[in-house]
């Protein structure tokens, strides 16, 4: 559901008059004109601003997919086109370059563009980011930056992201990028200065949080925002905002692939679609390139719906805390202290209490994973390579172990040993006091990004290689491994964390099936689609259910016991769509789960029975941490943390 919103727009369009030194900027001069010269500049004013700048063309890229089976020789033919066309000004390229955004694809795509004559500029997309061994940080190392600015024939181009990072769900403007965006806005020569904005996702729902970055655009003079994502020649208009998708450059389904090319003459920005190994197409669309300011707009447009916290009132955020960094992953607690990470590489331990910082300990890159605490150390990993473990009291450092790459993967403490996966193809097991490696299971051909579980004295974890894999707790050694029946790597069962009960380890992978898995042999004992899951699952405290959140509107309980799939209860909860990762949470017979659209849902576990909803934003939540039945901390992807209370 959605509210409606309301902007303001003085440009000039729908009849109004305009008068000539508002098309023409700061610099027209203050003279009166005529009238009759005044309608003359209004309808020549896309010549008039770009009368002194010389024609140009530059070349529209977007998913590339290199690592696909014929992303890398499509861009090769891309390149080679491109480097046979007379004099583009530039490249850009809006996302999706790579197929799975490991760091193997990244170097590959990045030497093909590497071959371009013309200067590129580069974003990436969801598949650069969603499936990254690195947390993303791989693709800021090879290109300097994830981001770019740059001014060309009098037009200020602009390209950033939306992720997301991590987690399947709405791309979502991180609020990191959102500063640097208003800040290059603010930064413009000319309040008036035109603007051509590069990003991956149409600016629509599609992204959680689409009108934080439009609302900013429509204060300027943005021209037209182009995108890729959708894989096909589109024209948009954003809230009254132009917008161009363009094609993939992939062949499919033709023989070759393709992209766009656009020029920029006589106050008119063309797109042409040219074929590989062909000459460009006439022009299928067109922008007219002209002052606009949009505050006059007076239609109403939606925005996002809180009205679910008017339906539910006695339940209350007691207290919030903003780092103003992406985070990515679950709190956890000790004491009366909650720990948890964000995107700037800072480790935050704060109050259950009110929410204020204790204390807080920097590494050198993005903190994605979940941490875990035993006894009074808390232990995490970040991008940097390191694994952490502080005294929980205050954020002294007590060990760290290093690896060669980003570690995304969270740990496990159990047996005095805390179990972590990582993105070098390697498990381990470190001790728990000193970090020191006991063990380290290197079979793996995926990066690990998952909480493994310990049960029968196995640790139980996925990658993303397809498989699901049991190694001996004490020793390392590989027990048993399982593999579903979609071959893919996208279908691997990487991000559930794996739950176990009665004998049987309980999956939900990105194939949309529910699996039981014998913990002894790793035989399949039942495997379903009926009821359409992705990712999220979790354990009953008495262990005698498990519980799945469908991809629309329903969460389902089962037995944990039964040896075939045998559904205790099922609720519409009405939230949608839903794709999100997290995990859902049961404490003392209420079952806690958070959407990708920032909806908190509190369930009774035995019944089923909504108890209340509230929503705390518009992004990916991630699993929550209840205290109790009635108080839950909670983190998403806005860099938000939250006490969320229900009143009896």
């Amino acid at each position: 559901m959605t509210t409606k919103a309301r902007t303001q727009d003085r440009s000039g369009q729908d009849g109004m008059v305009v008068k000539p030194r508002e098309i023409l900027g700061r610099n027209a001069g203050s003279a009166r004109v005529p009238v009759f010269l005044a309608v003359v500049l209004l309808y020549l004013a896309p010549l008039v601003l770009w009368a002194q700048s010389s024609a140009f063309r530059f070349v529209f890229l977007s998913d590339t997919h290199v690592g696909s089976p014929t992303g890398e020789e499509d861009l090769r033919a891309a390149v080679r086109d491109i480097n046979l066309m007379p004099d583009p000004s530039f490249v850009v390229l809006s996302g999706d370059v790579t197929e799975f955004g490991s760091l193997e694809q990244l170097h590959l795509a990045k030497e093909i563009l590497n071959g371009l004559k013309a200067p590129c500029h580069v974003i990436p997309g969801n598949h650069d980011t969603k499936w990254s061994e690195s947390g993303a940080t791989d693709f800021s190392r090879l290109w300097g930056e994830d981001r770019f600015v740059f001014e060309h024939g009098g037009i200020c181009f602009i390209g950033l992201h939306e992720g997301p990072i991590m987690k399947m769900g709405d791309g979502h403007w991180a609020p990191q990028d959102v500063r640097w965006l208003a800040q290059a806005l603010q930064n413009l020569r000319d309040t008036n200065q035109a603007i051509v904005f590069i990003t991956h996702y149409p600016l629509n729902d599609s992204i959680a949080n689409w009108y934080v970055v439009l609302d900013l655009l429509k204060r300027y003079n943005t021209q037209v925002i182009l995108c890729g994502h959708g894989h096909a020649n589109h024209n948009y208009s954003f809230e009254g905002v132009p917008g161009v998708m363009g094609r993939s450059n992939l062949r499919a389904p033709g023989p070759v692939g393709g992209f766009n090319v656009v020029e920029v003459k006589n106050g008119l920005m063309t797109f042409s679609e040219h074929t590989i190994g062909q000459r460009t197409q006439e022009p299928w669309h067109s922008v007219v390139l002209k002052r606009h300011d949009y505050r006059d707009d007076a239609q109403e447009y939606p925005r996002p719906d809180f009205s679910a916290n008017t339906r539910w009132p006695h339940v209350q955020e007691c207290w919030t805390f903003e780092t103003g960094y992406t985070i990515a992953s679950s709190p956890a607690v000790w004491n009366d202290l909650a720990f948890v990470g964000d995107a700037s590489g800072t480790f935050y331990a704060l109050s259950q209490k009110d929410g204020k910082v204790r204390w807080t300990f920097k590494t050198a890159g993005p903190v994605y994973c979940t941490p875990e605490v035993s006894d009074d150390l808390v232990t995490f990993a970040s991008t940097d390579g390191n694994v952490y473990a502080l005294k929980a009291a205050d954020g002294a450092e007590v060990w760290h172990y290093e690896t060669r790459r980003p570690i995304v993967a969270s740990p496990r403490v159990g047996n005095g040993l805390l179990y972590l996966g990582s993105s070098e193809g390697k498990f381990r097991a470190l001790d728990i006091a000193s970090g020191r490696v006991v063990w380290e299971f290197s079979g793996l051909s995926g990066f690990v990004e998952s909480k493994p579980e310990v049960y029968d004295g196995k640790v139980i974890f996925g990658a993303w290689d397809e498989n699901l894999y049991a190694l001996d707790a004490r020793t390392g050694l590989l027990d048993w491994k399982w593999r579903g029946d979609k071959p893919g790597t996208m279908y691997s069962p990487a991000a559930c964390w794996p739950i176990a009960a009665h004998g049987k380890v309980f999956i939900a992978a990105p194939d949309r099936k529910l699996t039981a898995v014998n913990g002894k042999s790793g035989e399949t004992v039942w495997r379903t689609g009926a009821y359409v899951v992705r990712e999220s699952i979790g354990l009953a405290e008495d262990g005698s259910r498990f519980y799945a959140r469908g991809m629309t509107n329903f969460i389902y309980a089962f037995s944990t016991s039964a040896p075939q799939p045998e559904k205790l209860w099922e609720l519409n909860a009405g939230f949608g769509y839903d794709i999100n990762s997290a995990m859902l949470v049961e404490k003392e017979g209420v079952l806690f789960y958070g959407t990708k659209n920032g909806l908190l849902l509190a369930l009774d576990a035995r019944s089923g029975s909504l108890k209340w909803q509230h929503r705390t934003g518009v992004g990916v939540l991630n699993t929550v941490v209840p205290l109790s039945p009635l108080r839950v901390l909670i983190t998403d992807v806005d860099g938000k943390v939250a006490l969320v209370q229900a009143s009896n």
